[in-house]
């Protein structure tokens, strides 16, 4: 069994306008310090975080502005109904 202390950290930040992108973008990758960096980033700015540890091991093979690709579709849509909750949870607070 893998350690997961010894796991390096990845995260991959993504947006989504459907009246600009077909399919959500790929704004940020990081991995390790970078990867902790970005999530303090996300905190400070009340950006909702979903921890999906082997999704955010997927899109670090891809590039900041690819699209999600549409085999990853079904598991992005979850992430945007977990964003999708919390903003009607909280208001858009534009």
């Amino acid at each position: 069994m893998e350690n997961k202390k010894n796991k390096v950290k990845q995260v991959a930040a993504l947006r989504y306008s459907p009246d600009k992108n077909s399919a959500p973008e790929i704004i940020g990758l990081g991995k390790g310090e970078i990867a902790q960096k970005i999530l303090e980033k996300a905190k400070e700015n009340h950006i909702p975080i979903y921890e999906n540890e082997d999704l955010a091991t997927t899109l670090n093979t891809f590039n900041i502005g690819d699209e999600v690709p549409p085999e990853l579709y079904e598991v992005v849509a979850g992430i945007l109904a977990f964003i999708g909750a919390i903003d009607k949870k909280y208001g858009d607070r534009k």
